[in-house]
């Protein structure tokens, strides 16, 4: 789709005349400040922000395209259609009609600007600019007086999908109002810091304000069904520096699991015990990760200790007991969510996309508070496989479950087997819009003159050190070869010392804890240089530092990461993986598809004996790595399943 003026639905001369109105109308919301100086706590590691840089590699930048050129506009498009951007113009008055769809889509519309003002703020683009400013109008006009925004209740609270009628907030439990402006209020942030622009955030701060007046101690001491307000007031605060914003988050956040002022929702929504004294991950695993990233935040924030101890049990609950090879998470579909220890089935595996993206979230936040790299670790298995393959390269259908097996005929995951083109709940496809266009902002990070060297992407950076600027280039094949070479560009000397990650993978470790490991003993080599020179090194370590030096223009770091082909093996208790091994190589979990093995899938055996060689098949999905094993297996990356004829799929195969 593109967007062009004359594609555009419902412009009208109201329409324009709200949208002067709102752009002329005095600034009535606090001062804006786009500096971190301000706040007095942070994270002790700072992201470098995706803005500073640019991915130009093979892999990913085609990615990014896609999603600029055909996700975004197929998102907007897809919200058109089903009546998602329609709402707020019958909302608003502008048009005549009745509320069509879920109760939660406007948090479709909100993610998918969200994602846009991403895109804009790393490319011009004229056409998606009109856009956005001719649908922030639509939305304005849906906001009412006081500031409250739920279309779903304002076009007509007798017949409201929540069966709430006039009245607010009757069932926080089950419905949106919250979860549905805490997107609204990320997109606020993005799309003002894309375009200079108060229309959206002066929206975002005006419903904001609402709930600060409603929600709080001695007020409506109700909490959301569904986390996601406590990482939007977060940014917020970050934008305006109101304490006010902060403070209402970390209400939310400890409130969640106390029985005063509220009825308890129960492990579904993580409402069964304060945070503090949690020690398992329960209940739907979106709404947990969502909960455990703004509760880090707000930690990072006020230098509150209090959920440390149980966010870091939780984690390890995930990561050692209910975590899939692919970074996937949330094995039960009753539920979207978490189910006992060790329970991780292959053919039912809920593996939710929205799931994956909440979980690299958490964990990125987690490393940054700590700058332990086993976050970074599942962020990276998380990104290349369970999230990833939740969007087919086109770039216009999508995975709302990633099972890690498959029949070819069930209709498990509505159409397994082939990529859906739309969800009636579509909260994956317009959450893949938001994510892709930020990665440029978990490559590295700073702490003083350390930098983090998280992720092995192709790219160009500006990182700002102290008052200076490091210019480097990042030239690697990643994730098909473990060769990576970074120059700096600046002409004036740096002072800074890279931390350069060493991979779980090459660390021998397939995750931290102990529910999968490598099957054989093998040890991958690790080599580092500095202008020619090797840096003396342990495998042990987690980082290779350079040590502090004044870079300059012509300086060049080599490193080069053995990538051998792996083969897992599961814990014990993973009843659903006795007898069978999976194949990694590098970041990427491997799979059998039936169109490569025509013997059928399921009939594969496989051993720890087995020779198998990686190559690269270049007319294979514009380029692939494949696993070639001496018995006849073809593996293929898992991201890349149901992309060609229907067939049988598994990442676990048999084990002789």
């Amino acid at each position: 789709m593109t967007l062009t003026l004359e594609r555009m639905p419902y412009r009208s001369l109201l329409i324009l005349i709200i949208s002067c109105f709102i752009a002329c109308t005095p600034n009535q919301t606090p001062e804006i400040t786009s500096q971190q100086d301000d706040i007095n706590f942070d994270y002790p590691i700072k992201p470098v922000a995706f803005t500073e840089v640019n991915i130009n590699d093979n892999f990913w930048a085609p990615r990014l395209r896609t999603n600029r050129k055909v996700t975004i506009p197929y998102n907007f498009e897809k919200c058109e259609e089903t009546g998602r951007l329609r709402n707020f113009a019958i909302a608003g008055g502008l048009e005549e009609g009745k509320f069509e769809g879920i109760f939660f889509n406007d948090s479709d519309v909100f993610k998918v600007i969200e994602g846009a003002s991403y895109s804009l703020q790393v490319y011009d683009d004229p056409e998606l600019e009109t856009y956005l400013d001719d649908l922030i109008s639509k939305i304005a006009a849906a906001q009412e007086e006081d500031g409250y925004l739920y279309t779903n209740r304002t076009i007509d609270p007798s017949k409201a999908e929540d069966g709430g009628g006039e009245e607010r907030w009757t069932n926080l439990k089950v419905y949106h109002e919250l979860y549905n402006v805490g997107h609204l209020y990320e997109a606020a942030v993005a799309h003002f810091q894309a375009t200079g622009k108060r229309s959206l955030l002066n929206v975002a701060l005006k419903n904001a304000d609402l709930i600060d007046e409603v929600f709080g101690p001695g007020k409506n001491m109700g909490v959301p069904g569904h986390q996601e307000m406590e990482m939007g007031l977060v940014k917020l605060y970050r934008v305006t520096n109101q304490l006010k914003y902060l403070d209402l988050a970390k209400f939310f956040v400890d409130q969640r699991g106390n029985a005063e002022g509220h009825e308890l929702f129960g492990k579904y929504a993580q409402d069964h015990l304060p945070l503090a004294e949690q020690e398992e991950a329960v209940g739907h695993s979106v709404r947990a990760c969502y909960y455990y990233a703004g509760a880090t935040d707000v930690a990072a924030l006020t230098r509150e200790t209090a959920y440390d101890g149980a966010l870091n049990k939780i984690w390890k609950d995930i990561v050692h007991e209910k975590i899939y090879l692919t970074g996937g998470i949330g094995a039960e579909p009753k539920h979207e969510g978490f189910g006992p220890d060790y329970e991780l089935p292959n053919t039912t595996a809920y593996t939710e996309t929205c799931a994956a993206i909440a979980l690299m979230l958490w964990n990125h936040r987690m490393f940054l508070r700590t700058g332990e790299v086993k976050y970074m670790d599942v962020f990276e298995r998380t990104l290349y496989n369970g999230f990833l393959a939740g969007v087919s390269f086109e770039g216009n259908t999508f995975f709302y479950p990633n099972p890690l097996e498959s029949d070819g005929v069930s209709k498990f995951n509505q159409g397994v087997c082939g990529r859906s083109p739309w969800f009636d709940c579509s909260c994956c496809p317009v959450n893949v819009v938001r994510t892709l266009p930020s990665l440029p902002g978990y490559i590295y990070a700073t702490k003083g003159t350390d930098i983090y060297v998280n992720l092995y992407v192709g790219n160009s950076a500006e990182i700002e050190v102290g008052n200076e600027k490091l210019e480097l280039s990042q030239i690697t094949n990643y994730p098909w070869d473990g060769k990576v070479e970074i120059s700096i560009e600046n002409e004036i000397s740096v002072e800074a010392n890279l931390k350069l990650r060493v991979p779980g993978w090459v660390r021998n470790e397939v995750m931290d804890g102990g529910l999968y490991k490598f099957a054989d003993d093998h040890n991958p080599e690790v080599t580092v240089s500095v202008n020619g020179e090797k840096i003396e090194k342990s495998i042990d370590k987690e980082y290779i530092s350079t040590g502090s030096r004044k870079w300059k223009k012509g300086d060049k770091i080599e490193l080069q990461f053995e990538m051998p082909v792996r083969k897992v093996i599961s814990h014990q208790l993973v009843a659903a993986n006795k007898g069978k091994m999976a194949i990694e190589r590098g970041p990427l979990v491997y799979c059998a598809e039936a169109v490569d093995n025509p013997n059928g899938v399921m009939n594969i055996k496989m051993s720890e004996n087995d020779n198998m060689n990686f190559q690269f098949a270049n007319d294979l999905f514009d380029g692939t790595g494949e696993i070639i094993s001496d018995k006849g297996l073809t593996a293929i990356p898992y991201y890349a399943w149901a992309h060609r004829e229907m067939g049988e799929m598994a990442v676990w195969l048999s084990r002789e």
